[in-house]
Parts: C-alpha cells; sequence; structure tokens
C-alpha cells in the first residue's frame, strides 16, 4: 500500500489518522511541526503527505512551499479553514487536494486514493510530445515548461497539466467530466476546482473568460483552447 507522513499537531487527530491508514495497511508516519515534516520529506520517500496548516511552528501555507521546494510527493491539505481565496491559493501553490475538518475517514480514503491513482498514472504514462504550439503558446511536455509569446509562464503542477491536455486538442470542445477524468484522474468531482483552476489560468495567459483569446468556456458543454484569430494555427508536436 502507500508510505503516507501525517503532519498534524493535535495529538488526538494524529492518533486518530494513524489509526485508520494503519488499519487499512499504509505505512505511516507522523510528526507535529513543519520542520519536522521537511526533515522527514528529505530523509524518507513517501507517496503522499497529508498536511494541517494549524501547526505551531509554521503556517501550513509556508509550509506548503517549502515542500514544494524540494519533492513532488502529492500533499493533500486538511483545514478546518474554508476560505474560497485561501483555498484557491493553496492549490496554487501546489497542493493536489484539501479536505475541510471535520472529514470522515471514508472521505479521506477516496481523496488519498483518487491522489495516488493520479500519481501512479502520471508515472504510468508513455513520454510525451517534445514541443506542442498553439498560436503564440509553445509547451514542452518533457521540460514541464510552458512559453507565450516567447515569455515564460509561471504555472503550477496542475495548471500545467490542465493547458497541455486541452493545447493537445486545440479547438476541440473538453466536457468538465473528461477533465475531470483525464487531468484529476477523477470518475466525479466539484466543477469549482475546475473553474479554480481555468480562471487562474487565463489570468496568467492575459485573457479573462468575459474577453477570452485561447481559452473558451461554452456553457453547460465544456472547454476548448485555440489560437487567438491573429495568431498562427496549431502545429503537432515538433
Amino acid at each position: 500500500m502507500a508510505s503516507v507522513l501525517v503532519v498534524e499537531d493535535d495529538q488526538f487527530v494524529r492518533s486518530a489518522l494513524i489509526r485508520h491508514l494503519s488499519e487499512a495497511a499504509h505505512t505511516v508516519r507522523s510528526v507535529g511541526t513543519a520542520l519536522e515534516a521537511l526533515r522527514e520529506v528529505a530523509h524518507f520517500r513517501f507517496d503522499v503527505v497529508i498536511l494541517d496548516l494549524g501547526l505551531p511552528d509554521l503556517d501550513g501555507g509556508e509550509a506548503l512551499k517549502m515542500l514544494r521546494s524540494i519533492t513532488d510527493v502529492p500533499v493533500i491539505i486538511a483545514t478546518a479553514r474554508d476560505d474560497e481565496s485561501e483555498i484557491v491559493r493553496l492549490l496554487n501553490d501546489g497542493a493536489d487536494d484539501y479536505l475541510t475538518k471535520p472529514f470522515s475517514v471514508e472521505h479521506l480514503s477516496a481523496r488519498m486514493a483518487a491522489v495516488l491513482r493520479r500519481a501512479r498514472a502520471a508515472g504510468d504514462q508513455a513520454p510525451p510530445p517534445r514541443v506542442i504550439r498553439v498560436g503564440g503558446l509553445a509547451i514542452d511536455p518533457l521540460r514541464r515548461s510552458a512559453e507565450l509569446d516567447g515569455a515564460e509562464l509561471d504555472l503550477t503542477r496542475r495548471e500545467f497539466d490542465l493547458l497541455t491536455f486541452l493545447a493537445g486538442r486545440p479547438g476541440v470542445v473538453v466536457a468538465r467530466k473528461e477533465l475531470l477524468a483525464e487531468v484529476w484522474q477523477q470518475s466525479y468531482g466539484d466543477d469549482q476546482t475546475i473553474d479554480v483552476h481555468l480562471s487562474w489560468l487565463r489570468r496568467k495567459l492575459g485573457e479573462t473568460a468575459a474577453r477570452p483569446r485561447y481559452l473558451h468556456t461554452l456553457r453547460g458543454v465544456g472547454v476548448k483552447l485555440q489560437p487567438p484569430a491573429d495568431a498562427p494555427a496549431a502545429e503537432p508536436p515538433a
């Protein structure tokens, strides 16, 4: 099964998580501070990290940024905070999913299974094409880099995956259900997750939903990426 790091300062919650995860045959290590978490990740290999935000030594959001600087391990945020702007920030800072406390062990198990499927599917994929070009966009899946009109785009991991998936199907309307299945590796989920990522991706592409250039939403149908009217047509991967 999976190797899990639980980062939680509440001893009662931590014990409950350890018990549940161990009963599910996962290997579990646990710590109560952000600095301990960084040391654990630096010395051990984990399949997923469950990260509390209310840590005593460092805010979990800052801990997430530090984790992302040294590892790509999937991170599930466990938080009592439900502020949308903070959730958006955490997703853009590299969180793979989030859970609002209190949550059931069944809910945690489902989220963990989805995150682990996505991570394993990404590792099993065949080498992607070299470069995808759509208008002024140039996306290199191997290097995980993207440029717009020659300027590098600063994208989160999920934003990059979403942009690459859509750019690989220029002009094709992709249903939200397909995006959840292919980009998030989930058979069901909240449309808000897609909306959040599309909104931030549009901002980085210099456009809005009201005045789109590359990303076009067809209400009730899906999303498509296509070159602007004044840009060159999409080219096949180099």
